[in-house]
């Protein structure tokens, strides 16, 4: 592509070219003609007897050799500080004594300038993916959070008074084992996550066994079907639930293949890890709730939301839902 401000383009070049070239004209008579100075027009001409037409289009200014670039045993070393150490450019000079804008020129050119492009936990560039079209790849997990007292818990009352609603509730419901460690349960949220438009579904349940996590795959491929999406694989973590035998007979059941992630490597998995954080923020957390009740009566408005009027930045600042050009009445 022509630079924006270029007095020549492509097309343009080649009618120099031809002036000169066929129809007898100078150089110079060229030049004025098409306003460029005299060497221009001399290569545009040149380039022309060289290579024809194809000759006119632009070129890389990349040059053929760079003596001056920084040797690759340099550039191994820099990255490895940078991998291992998550050093910056200034640290990385330091130890190397070299400029830091060497350095920094070497870590743009290598993509790990900024250091959110790299994992935090093994020191490697981060790989991301995105499957082509809905239903491509669900990700299924289970995040849990300990149920809220009748009369709030101590996130918003504090420790003193959401404590002793922990005790009293805990007493009612016979399941303290102390006054001092009293327990009221845990909600295991079940998500499901579709790859490619980000559109979630949730349920929760009070247990992560491998028949409630079926049961919720069921409907949940029920209602992305509802929606236009067919599901054919569907990624989980290495749970006792997903590993076992009835979660792989469900699946083909269902014509799905199922996937896992690699041991101890959450990052496979990191689209639905990261709806989790954003469920944390957006509904467990979000506000008070003076009950487990509340709370969950809550999340399928807040599940609509996500899906429906939240911006996603994954989707270019729209909603999940945008990405699914089949729904029902859309048209």
């Amino acid at each position: 592509m022509s630079h924006a401000n270029a007095t020549l383009t492509p097309k343009t070049r080649l009618k120099l070219a031809k002036l000169v070239v066929h129809e007898h004209w100078t150089i110079s008579e060229a030049a004025k003609m098409f306003m460029v100075s005299w060497p221009t027009a001399k290569r545009w001409v040149q380039r022309y007897l060289d290579h024809g037409a194809a000759g006119m289009q632009d070129r890389s200014s990349r040059p053929h050799h760079s003596p001056a670039r920084t040797p690759q045993a340099l550039v191994k070393r820099i990255v490895a500080l940078r991998l291992r150490k998550r050093l910056g450019p200034v640290q990385i000079a330091g130890l190397l004594g070299i400029a830091a804008s060497t350095v920094h020129a070497v870590l743009v050119r290598c993509r790990i300038n900024r250091l959110r492009y790299i994992d935090r936990h093994t020191g490697e560039p981060i790989r991301r993916y995105e499957h082509a079209a809905p239903g491509e790849m669900l990700h299924v997990d289970v995040t849990k959070f300990g149920n809220i007292p009748d009369g709030g818990g101590h996130r918003y009352l504090g420790r003193h008074e959401g404590g002793r609603n922990s005790r009293t509730s805990a007493a009612r419901t016979g399941l303290t084992r102390s006054s001092k460690h009293p327990r009221n349960g845990t909600a295991f949220v079940h998500t499901v996550l579709d790859d490619y438009s980000r559109v979630a579904y949730a349920e929760i349940h009070h247990d992560e066994k491998a028949v409630t996590a079926i049961a919720v795959l069921r409907r949940a491929v029920d209602w992305f079907a509802d929606r236009g999406i067919t599901t054919k694989r569907v990624l989980s973590d290495n749970g006792s639930a997903y590993v076992s035998g009835a979660w792989s007979d469900a699946c083909a059941e269902l014509g799905i293949t199922p996937k896992r992630t690699r041991p101890y490597r959450p990052q496979t998995n990191g689209k639905i890890e990261r709806f989790h954080r954003t469920l944390n923020d957006g509904w467990a957390y979000a506000k008070f709730y003076g009950t487990e009740t509340a709370r969950r009566e809550a999340l399928p408005g807040w599940i609509h939301y996500y899906n429906h009027h939240r911006p996603h930045t994954a989707t270019g600042n729209k909603p999940p839902v945008s990405r699914l050009t089949n729904l029902p009445g859309q048209y």
